[in-house]
C-alpha cells in the first residue's frame, strides 16, 4: 500500500519539537530536512553551537531526546541523521548569515559590485539585515562592503 506523505506538513509538525530539544542542549538546528531518497525517507538535522564544535555526544543527546516523539509525528519509517553542518558548509537560508555572524565565509555574487570586476570574495560576516543585506569585511583589501541580498548567489563557511 502506497502512502502519500505531505513533506511540508511533517516538517511543520516536527520543527518546533526539534528546535526546543536542541535549545535544551544550547544547540541551534540550522537545517532540518525530511526527504525521500531511493524509496527511503530521511530526516536530517544539522546542529550548530556558538560555544563549541558539535561533538558526537551532542548529536547523541539530541537523537535520544527526539526518538520516541518523532515516531508519533512521522507516519512512515524513516532514518534519522543528526550531525554538524560541516567545516565548509554552503548556506541554505538567510538565517545562516545571522547564525554565523563573525565567521569567515567565501561569498559569490551574481553581479560584480560597482567599480569591481570580481564576483568572489573571502571575508567575515559583520552583520546581516533582512532588508539591507550583508555587511562584510573583505580580507584581500580590508574594506567593508554592503551587499544587497538580491546580489548574493551563494555563500559558504571558509576555513584557512
Amino acid at each position: 500500500m502506497k502512502q502519500d506523505i505531505n513533506r511540508a506538513e511533517v516538517l511543520s509538525a516536527i520543527t518546533p519539537l526539534i528546535e526546543n530539544t536542541a535549545m535544551r542542549f544550547n544547540l541551534i538546528p540550522i537545517e532540518i530536512d525530511f526527504a525521500k531518497e531511493n524509496h527511503r525517507w530521511f530526516l536530517r538535522i544539522f546542529l550548530y553551537s556558538k560555544d563549541h564544535s558539535i561533538t558526537l555526544d551532542d548529536c547523541e543527546k539530541v537523537t535520544r531526546s527526539l526518538e520516541g516523539f518523532l515516531d508519533e509525528l512521522i507516519p512512515v519509517k524513516y532514518y534519522l541523521e543528526v550531525s554538524s553542518p560541516g567545516l565548509e558548509r554552503k548556506f541554505k537560508s538567510e538565517k545562516e548569515f545571522v547564525i554565523f555572524k563573525g565567521k569567515r565565509i567565501s561569498l559569490k555574487l551574481k553581479e560584480p559590485l560597482s567599480g569591481e570586476t570580481e564576483k568572489i570574495f573571502k571575508g567575515e560576516i559583520l552583520d546581516y539585515d533582512v532588508n539591507e543585506g550583508l555587511t562584510f569585511f573583505r580580507f584581500d583589501d580590508g574594506s567593508e562592503l554592503k551587499i544587497p541580498k538580491e546580489n548574493i548567489q551563494s555563500a559558504k563557511l571558509y576555513i584557512d
